[in-house]
């Protein structure tokens, strides 16, 4: 499968910015999916996750409550809504495909394909 990520920006503290990433390619429907983030200098780190039926959900505890991760099978895609953003929330957004996992992994070792990444970078 082959993933798309699209929609980061340049947002001032506060703001929100919604992230896609669209499948071709495979049974979208077969992969949870997740969002991982890295910031210049460090390791890609996990953001958030949803199983295959989109019935299940969780989040690194930086983001939670603040991001939403949803997915709609029909259109073959992911989402990442990000509100009150940080400058801390600063970095490349990547998107992932986990063949295996039913409810979507926060390792990134567990994801079989990503996106190219998408750069959010929130302004203090």
């Amino acid at each position: 499968v082959q993933l798309q990520a699209s929609g980061g920006g340049l947002v001032q503290a506060g703001g929100s910015l919604r992230l896609s990433c669209a499948a071709s390619g495979g049974t979208f429907s077969r992969y949870a999916m997740g969002w991982f983030r890295q910031a210049p200098g460090k390791e890609r780190e996990f953001v958030a996750a949803i199983s295959r039926s989109g019935g299940s959900t969780n989040y690194a505890d930086s983001v939670k409550g603040r991001f939403t991760i949803s997915r709609d099978n029909a259109k073959s895609t992911v989402y990442l809504q990000m509100n009150s953003l940080k400058p801390e929330d600063t970095a490349v957004y990547y998107c992932g495909a986990d063949l295996y996992g039913t409810s979507g992994s926060y390792l990134v070792k567990e994801y079989d394909h990503w996106g190219q990444g998408t750069q959010v970078t929130v302004s203090s």
